[in-house]
């Protein structure tokens, strides 16, 4: 099983990459740093995690080659729009430090302004045709959505980023995905504490897990992303922990069997949201202009 994946326009991305979802910006320069320094070549970020900056500053710290490093980050509801989402390329690219941005997907669908939401992706498109970015994708897109943005749009996206766990494997959405030719990328691919009719549950302690992860001589998280990459998908896992940052790029050197992958798959519980329906709202979130 290969460390990347050829998007749907020919780009190779690192099927591993670092998220910095939630990451403080004075720790996020440590965390992108090391991960580079210890063979990571994929970093996640977003204008909405207020930390593009320091993902940059990570980056040039590092001494890794900027084309050797695939930069991924997302554009907030509050500047979808056409010439807003031109913008925010701009904003990112600004404090990133960097000329191109080798993916730029749109951070969520927005219902109540969906017009809105196409207008931004033609953005988008309008972005990869200057070569300004390498591919174009979404996040946090139902069928539906997809559907809606096909009908109105040229570019098929390379990416859609969407939660994706043992307890919540989006059997519909990444179906959805795989026949419009578009990469499914986890985000909180390990899990974490989830609430399931008033348990607290989480797929890093989940016994199946960790019976497979015993066999390998593995954590619990090295076991889940070793599923994600094996099944094709992209995988995000965040930390700080220069130890954490490490165990979960070092999945490559074993196989999960045909019935643990099964396995895996069986632990479903369910989401706590339907994708295709939720407006989320701007959260309050507004990007600087700096």
């Amino acid at each position: 099983m290969t460390d990347s994946l050829t998007l749907n326009n020919g780009v190779l991305m690192p099927a591993i990459g670092l998220g910095v979802y939630q990451t403080p910006p004075a720790e996020t320069v440590t965390a992108v740093q090391t991960a580079l320094e210890v063979g990571y070549r994929h970093v996640d970020t977003a204008a909405a995690y207020l930390n593009e900056r320091e993902v940059g500053e990570g980056i040039r710290r590092s001494g890794v080659a900027r084309e050797d490093v695939f930069i991924e980050t997302k554009v907030w509801i509050t500047d979808y729009g056409y010439d807003q989402t031109l913008h925010a390329f701009e904003k990112s690219a600004k404090k990133l430090g960097v000329d191109q941005i080798d993916l730029l997907i749109l951070h969520q669908a927005y219902p109540a302004i969906f017009d809105k939401t196409i207008e931004a992706y033609k953005g988008l498109e309008r972005l990869l045709a200057d070569g300004a970015v390498r591919a174009i994708g979404v996040s946090n897109f139902g069928p539906n959505h997809l559907d809606r943005l096909l009908n109105e749009t040229s570019v098929v996206p390379a990416v859609n980023q969407i939660e994706l766990h043992p307890y919540n494997t989006r059997a519909e959405e990444r179906a959805a995905n795989a026949v419009r030719g578009i990469l499914t990328q986890a985000w909180s691919p390990i899990g974490g504490v989830r609430h399931y009719n008033g348990d607290e549950k989480s797929p890093l302690t989940d016994p199946t897990v960790q019976t497979i992860a015993d066999r390998y001589g593995k954590s619990t998280a090295q076991v889940m992303l070793r599923w994600h990459v094996q099944e094709g998908r992209s995988a995000i896992p965040k930390s700080v922990h220069r130890e954490r940052i490490i165990e979960n790029l070092d999945v490559f050197d074993f196989a999960l069997n045909d019935d643990e992958l099964r396995q895996i798959d069986g632990l479903h519980i369910g989401g706590t949201v339907d994708t295709d329906t939720l407006d989320f709202g701007s959260f309050g979130i507004e990007i600087d202009e700096a």
